[in-house]
């Protein structure tokens, strides 16, 4: 029995391991939901509004809020208590830093992947992030950059992939051009002509924008949007 135990132990932290999304935002325990009610106001505004941002200091959790949302749009894994907004299909989405460097060490590795893996000679992900690992396709790798994501299907529970590109503001506005997206995810604050690009994205399928960052730039315009009676020089609603 004690050999039977420690099994079902190992499986059961495997499947933690291996499938973080599950787990967030719980019902109980020292991070149960009760204690984050910023984190799900701004998930359930989702329902609502197109355009969110996050602001607060360090290590308030927004990094990991921006991914878990991400996560549950891609792979269609919606947990019971989720007031926010759901695709009901497939998405297009991008998830972008400030840097190749922190897209990658950051948003790549400590929010949704976990770190890099190798089958013999294939390179691969952990699985450890908030995308579980089942769910993880086919993976395009940056040219130039070591390790970094160009773009990475993602099961769908709807059927189909998802399929998410990983960007960084240092690519420059021309990067975000392209077709049309659903979701746009910014970890950090984008300089102003990347967001208003990244936004032209999402019109044609009015898609999702979620800004998570520390206004380290000040009273920019980006951060002025989004404080009350704020707007981007020229918005337009669509």
């Amino acid at each position: 029995m004690p050999d039977a135990e420690a099994r079902l132990l190992e499986l059961l932290d495997a499947e933690r391991r291996y499938n973080q999304l599950a787990y967030m935002f719980p019902d109980r325990g020292p991070y149960r939901r009760e204690l984050y009610p910023k984190h799900m106001a701004f998930i359930t505004a989702g329902a609502t509004t197109r355009e969110r941002c996050f602001m607060g200091g360090n290590g308030v959790g927004k990094t990991v809020l921006g991914a878990d949302e991400t996560a549950c749009h891609a792979t269609g894994r919606y947990p019971d208590w989720w007031k926010g907004y759901r695709f009901d299909r497939p998405i297009e989405a991008w998830a972008a830093g400030k840097t190749n460097e922190t897209t990658r060490d950051i948003i790549q590795k400590e929010t949704l992947f976990g770190p890099i893996k190798w089958n013999g000679r294939i390179k691969g992900l952990a699985g450890t992030g908030l995308i579980p690992r089942e769910d993880i396709g086919q993976i395009t790798w940056k040219r130039g950059i070591p390790d970094l994501i160009d773009s990475v299907q993602i099961k769908s529970r709807f059927g189909g992939w998802s399929e998410l590109g990983l960007k960084s503001y240092e690519q420059g506005r021309g990067s975000f051009e392209g077709t049309a997206k659903d979701v746009f995810w910014g970890d950090e604050e984008p300089p102003l002509a990347i967001y208003t690009e990244a936004s032209m994205r999402l019109m044609t399928k009015r898609g999702l924008t979620i800004l998570t960052f520390t206004p380290l730039e000040g009273m920019s315009e980006v951060v002025q949007a989004f404080l009350p009676g704020g707007r981007l020089p020229g918005e337009v609603d669509f």
